[in-house]
């Protein structure tokens, strides 16, 4: 399993229903040089997309890849659901958790672990 089957998934945009004397309006504002009112409702749009991922946020993510049993990404995906935090935060959290455990607390988390 790869981390891309962790992402959530984008919902499809619902997109703006306009009349034809809109379309057409934008269509002589577009061949006059003038900003649209379709494509600036696109870009507010996209800028409330982005808002919620900050790609020169202060965390820098790297891509990494590796394997879940069929259990544990069941497991996953429902700890994800009930706490509505991404996969990718909860595996962030459950590491760090795991880290500042000491070794003795380590060595019976691994005990009680499956494969």
């Amino acid at each position: 399993m790869s981390l891309t089957d962790l992402k959530r998934r984008k919902k499809k945009s619902h997109q703006d229903c306009i009349s034809v004397d809109d379309f057409i309006e934008d269509a002589n504002s577009y061949a006059f040089g003038k900003p649209s009112a379709v494509s600036r409702n696109r870009k507010k749009l996209r800028q409330a997309q982005l808002n919620g991922l900050d790609k020169h946020s202060t965390k820098i993510f790297k891509h990494a890849t590796f394997s879940l049993t069929e259990d544990a990404i069941t497991v996953l995906d429902e700890l994800a659901t009930q706490s509505k935090i991404a996969k990718s935060r909860l595996i962030r959290i459950l590491i760090h958790d795991f880290f500042d455990l000491s070794d003795e607390e380590r060595e019976n988390v691994i005990g009680k672990g499956e494969d």
